[in-house]
């Protein structure tokens, strides 16, 4: 399989989970600010979901653009990365049926935790296949930015259970830190 068709296969599946997180969204109950109201914990959940997925997919865009090669290796690990972006649409519609509890929060930051894992494995793998002169191997390095991601992730679990905001903040800050296609790769497929 080539790099570009991996490609298209993931643009399409990235595109399905965001159809899917657009249609979990409910039409207010009313046409006035109080029936709009209730909308809006599901809307920014919904919200920082579609910022999440947009972020994995862009990265994933770049470092497939670094790609030497595609070899079965990859595309394993990138189907374990969609399985966990595939997630986000339930566990959105779980916390909008439950509410912002610990235990929702909690799957929610597992989740997303999981998804880092799978990105992680298959920029391993993509650099396995290519070498680590390739582009994408020099441009990673020692991957702190992925490395600190992932800790934030899991630490949001057990925070989820002090307060389901102080891991909501952290999905904030690992999104506002990825909202920025890593410039290491960018770097690395210009060099």
């Amino acid at each position: 399989m080539t790099k570009g068709r991996l490609e298209a296969f993931t643009d399409g599946v990235v595109a399905i989970i965001i159809t899917i997180m657009v249609l979990e969204l409910k039409v207010p109950q009313g046409s006035d600010l109080a029936a709009l109201q209730s909308s809006v914990p599901l809307f920014l959940a919904y919200a920082l979901s579609y910022v999440n997925v947009g972020i994995f997919w862009n990265n994933h865009h770049h470092m497939l653009h670094a790609a030497n090669r595609v070899d079965g290796w990859v595309l394993w690990m990138n189907m374990f990365l969609l399985f966990w972006l595939s997630l986000i649409p339930f566990v959105i519609r779980w916390m909008d049926e439950a509410g912002i509890t610990p235990f929702t929060t909690a799957a929610y930051g597992l989740v997303l935790a999981f998804a880092a894992i799978g990105y992680s494995l298959l920029q391993t793998a993509i650099v396995a296949a290519g070498g680590r002169e390739s582009k994408l191997g020099a441009a990673i390095g020692q991957d702190i930015k992925g490395k600190l991601s992932l800790g934030l992730y899991f630490a949001s679990v057990p925070l989820s259970f002090v307060s389901p905001w102080i891991a909501i903040a952290i999905f904030v800050l690992v999104a506002l830190i990825w909202f920025v296609p890593d410039p290491r790769i960018e770097r690395g497929v210009k060099g």
